[in-house]
């Protein structure tokens, strides 16, 4: 193997090993700019979007100790090297990106948590909502009962007052 290639290799296997997950899509007329605007919006939350060859991208995962199947991979291959802990927030954008691009990126597979999924299933999570929604959802039903709670104790104490205010 050629030096250069050898070092393109070590690269990829290098971004692979530090990545916490990784979005493989697929692209055949993505302009200069759209992609651009993908990288931009990736790289705000911490991610990597790359352009790797195939052959290139399969032996770094081979080094990498990542299977992936040389079949599904088809047209021209880009990576998104997930950098945070909750992979669905760069699937999110990545599905974002393409539906207001006339689907010009087309999700393959992802590899998260040491599994490969297929993009039908990455698709299914990436529309739940994500960690910090969550949270969200669960203070608000942990704060709801004692809301109401409050309001009704409210309304107790205020009912006679109402009621004695009336009479007189």
């Amino acid at each position: 193997m050629r030096k250069e290639k050898e070092l393109l290799l070590n690269e990829i296997k290098e971004k692979i090993d530090g990545s916490s997950a990784m979005i493989f899509t697929s692209y055949d007329k993505l302009e200069p700019n759209k992609s651009w605007e993908l990288r931009n919006t990736l790289n705000k939350q911490g991610n990597l979007f790359e352009v790797v060859k195939k052959r290139v991208l399969l032996k770094a995962a081979e080094k990498a100790g990542v299977k992936i199947d040389e079949s599904i991979l088809s047209g021209h291959i880009g990576v998104v090297f997930v950098g945070e802990t909750d992979a669905m927030i760069p699937a999110k954008a990545v599905y974002k990106f393409s539906e207001e691009n006339d689907k010009l990126l087309q999700v393959i597979c992802g590899h998260i948590e040491g599994k490969m999924m297929p993009g039908s299933e990455l698709e299914v999570l990436s529309k739940l909502p994500g960690m910090d929604e969550m949270r969200a959802i669960l203070l608000g039903l942990f704060t709801s009962p004692m809301s109401h709670m409050l309001s009704v104790m409210e309304a107790a104490i205020a009912g006679p007052l109402s009621a004695d205010e009336q009479k007189s």
